[in-house]
């Protein structure tokens, strides 16, 4: 099946009504994964607890994303687009009940768990959706519309929650949730068409039980490294036990007949090129979401509130240049949207390995806002660039191995400079009280400027990682959709202005 058939499989299914009802349910599952970045620290208050613990309230949800994704390439093929979204909200739905009402940490990661259940089946159903629908020179501008309402929930997710919890008990974020998901599902049960046929398949359980364990090991061992150091047992054999996880998971995709996850989609190399730029820049996004809350409530005493209107004005931008970029990329491409998108992030990232005790609340905001314009300028171009170069057959397995790899690396991302934050801050205490005759006053003040310095090293970390993204994307090219799997690659020039 070529990929010209495969976009119009039923001219008479109606695009607008099918996009409205997905796109509004990733919003939802989008929304709630950036509600905990600002809720994080007030919650590390209620329940006693460890940044390093209170992470797996993000990691944890985006470490269940990457473990379901890839099962979704075979659950597109086995079951309508209907059942499978219809299903995927009443997840999210039962999860989010459970977070309402959980009145201890690991009742409410619990419910955080099972959301994050029902929301990793969504962004790939939706992307796999959009490449079903439309043609490869209009996804760019459906892309853009799909990160107008994906992008758009970052914009008001810390905000709304920096009020909720200044107003309200911070349940109130959930119960707040669930009208709007069971709103979804009945419009779902309303408009959703199948987009597709669904083909008769098993599924692989011992790939399942290899990756599940491969990527929750890998996950489980960056985010103990905090707690217990890199070189204690428990860390070392979580991380070796999950890499020979992943390894045997990768060996049995390339032997199987029918793999889980087709990993053939590599040997299309801008594919393969874009996948490992949206490691670095996924790791870069996800951690900063992380570190500046922690920095302005914890060490800077701002509120849940300020917190989050610092935030609003750059996520904002970027829900609203996403359509604006979606045309630019039909047009040009990838290749400078992502360049000038990760040469801006790295510019704005200068600005934030030298914070202090006194930085402004304005620089902050004007920081903030230039490192997520950079964001807009190539977070669904770069992506789409790669998975329009797949052919149709492996459409599936394309997005779900696109969005396995941004929730690891997420998920990883923000273990890892949480950790060094940790790390850094504790040894920047020591170094500080080494020196002795440390008042009650002085020894609280230098607690502050170790944190501060702590989160100083993380942002240096994430400058590093984004210079390595910014030498990859200078390799991007336009390149020709495969009609079939090992066709050649025969590259464009890019369209002039």
């Amino acid at each position: 099946m070529n990929l010209s058939k495969n976009a119009t499989i039923n001219p008479s299914l109606k695009k607008g009504p099918i996009m409205f009802v997905m796109i509004i349910g990733a919003f939802l599952a989008t929304f709630n994964q950036t509600i905990m970045s600002v809720a994080i620290p007030e919650l590390m208050n209620d329940f006693n607890i460890k940044a390093s613990t209170a992470q797996w309230l993000t990691t944890g949800y985006m470490l269940v994303n990457g473990v379901l994704i890839p099962i979704t390439a075979f659950l597109m093929q086995r079951f309508t687009t209907r059942q499978l979204f219809q299903s995927s909200m009443i997840i999210f739905l039962v999860g989010t009940i459970i977070s309402a009402v959980a009145t201890s940490f690991p009742i409410l990661l619990t419910g955080r768990l099972i959301q994050a259940a029902g929301a990793g089946i969504i962004m790939p159903l939706l992307m796999n959706v959009v490449l079903s629908l439309f043609t490869p020179d209009k996804r760019g501008s459906a892309m853009g519309m799909v990160g107008l309402a994906i992008i758009f929930a970052p914009a008001i997710g810390p905000t709304l929650t920096g009020y909720v919890l200044e107003t309200f008990p911070w349940q109130a974020m959930f119960y707040g949730m669930i009208p709007f998901a069971i709103i979804v599902i009945i419009c779902g049960f309303i408009y959703l068409k199948n987009v597709s046929e669904p083909v008769r398949s098993k599924v692989d359980v011992i790939s399942v039980i290899l990756s599940t364990i491969g990527f929750g090991a890998v996950m489980y061992g960056f985010s103990q490294a905090g707690n217990y150091g890199w070189s204690s047992t428990e860390v070392v054999v979580s991380l070796v036990a999950g890499v020979l996880s992943l390894v045997l998971f990768t060996w049995r995709q390339l032997v199987s007949q029918k793999p889980l996850l087709d990993l053939r989609a590599f040997k299309y190399n801008m594919f393969t090129l874009t996948t490992l730029i949206n490691i670095g820049v996924t790791m870069m996004m996800y951690a900063d979401m992380m570190l500046l809350p922690l920095y302005l409530q914890n060490a800077r005493g701002f509120t849940a509130l300020e917190s989050g209107i610092l935030m609003f004005p750059g996520a904002l931008l970027m829900g609203l240049l996403s359509p604006v970029v979606g045309r630019l990329f039909d047009r040009f491409g990838a290749k400078w949207l992502t360049i000038i998108g990760v040469a801006i992030i790295i510019i704005s990232t200068i600005g934030f390995i030298d914070l202090t005790d006194s930085t402004s609340y304005t620089f902050l905001i004007v920081m903030s806002t230039v490192r997520r314009i950079g964001m807009a300028m190539f977070l669904m171009p770069v992506q789409t660039a790669g998975l329009n170069q797949l052919p149709a057959s492996l459409n599936a397995h394309g997005t779900a191995i696109s969005n396995t790899i941004k929730q690891v690396a997420g998920a990883i991302g923000t273990a890892l400079l949480v950790t060094v934050m940790t790390n850094s801050t504790t040894n920047h205490l020591q170094d500080m009280m080494s020196k002795g005759g440390v008042s009650a006053e002085t020894q609280q003040h230098m607690t502050m400027e170790a944190a501060i310095q702590g989160i100083n090293d993380a942002y240096f970390v994430i400058l590093i990682i984004g210079i390595m993204s910014l030498f990859l994307s200078f390799f991007i090219k336009r390149v020709k959709s495969s009609s079939e799997e090992g066709s050649t690659i025969s590259i464009e020039k890019p369209a002039k202005a």
